[in-house]
């Protein structure tokens, strides 16, 4: 695992690359600058760039909030999202046709084309969960309190982060509830990183390519599990598990991944 200071060290190497949004580009609230001039060098240096998120959105929606922040459109014609790939089953009722949603109402736009199939714990077929309540957001007890009686429908976790940090304030994602499901007997159908499918939509058979990211449970695990070389930033979702460089390596061993480059913030 090679440290480095800049990107353009390897930039040479590698002609596709898949970045993690959060934790990377921008903290939820503002865009990243030096990540952003790392789009830019790649672009001008004819390289493909992905950006695979998480988001439990349609890649439009998250295209949409980029553009607010400022990110220049033209970087933004490869924009994938586990909620796309959610959306598509969930459109073809892959799971039933009568669902409940568990997550914030900003979320509906996943769903949108099936709203009238939006139903009651007690009565739908299956569970989308897309993240945590509004005024919930924080006890996880409240979902293994709400969901330890329907325990045999299926839930569909379109986020399989556990946590994210908008600036400075950590939230907990859907996967953190999809675990506690997990814990009382329930099955998980995840959409994202760092599961094999999303990947195929990302870069073809050959590619050079390199991930980045900043959660080695899904960006990291991810590229493990599709074979393509990692970049880690080590400043994002796991900063506080990190007191100095030297636990690094120790940190990849305890989440069971490896990397083969890591940088504290992108920058090229």
């Amino acid at each position: 695992m090679r440290n480095l200071n800049h990107l353009s060290e390897i930039s040479q190497h590698y002609d596709t690359y898949i970045i993690d949004l959060w934790g990377v580009m921008h903290d939820g609230i503002s865009l990243n600058s030096k990540a952003v001039e790392v789009v830019e060098k790649l672009s001008e240096n004819s390289k493909k760039v992905v950006f695979l998120s998480n988001a439990p959105r349609p890649s439009l929606k998250v295209i949409e909030f980029l553009k607010k922040m400022k990110l220049n459109e033209k970087f933004l014609s490869k924009v994938i999202t586990s909620g796309e790939a959610a959306m598509k089953a969930i459109n073809q009722n892959k799971f039933g046709k009568k669902f409940y949603h568990l997550g914030p109402t900003r979320d509906q736009s996943l769903f949108e084309k099936v709203l009238s199939n939006k139903t009651s714990l007690e009565k739908c077929d299956y569970i989308i969960c897309t993240g945590l309540f509004d005024k919930q957001e924080n006890d996880l007890n409240y979902y293994k309190d709400l969901l330890k009686e329907y325990t045999s429908k299926k839930l569909i976790c379109t986020n399989p982060d556990l946590i994210v940090h908008r600036g400075n304030v950590e939230e907990l994602c859907a996967g953190s509830i999809a675990k506690t499901f997990e814990k009382i007997g329930g099955k998980v159908i995840y959409y994202g990183k760092p599961y094999k499918e999303i990947y195929e939509l990302c870069f073809n058979q050959g590619d050079k390519v390199l991930a980045i990211g900043d959660n080695l449970r899904t960006d990291i695990k991810g590229a493990n599990n599709v074979g393509i070389d990692s970049l880690f930033i080590y400043s994002g979702v796991h900063k506080k598990e990190i007191k100095n460089k030297t636990e690094l390596q120790t940190l990849l061993e305890k989440y069971k991944v490896e990397s083969n480059f890591l940088q504290e913030e992108l920058k090229w």
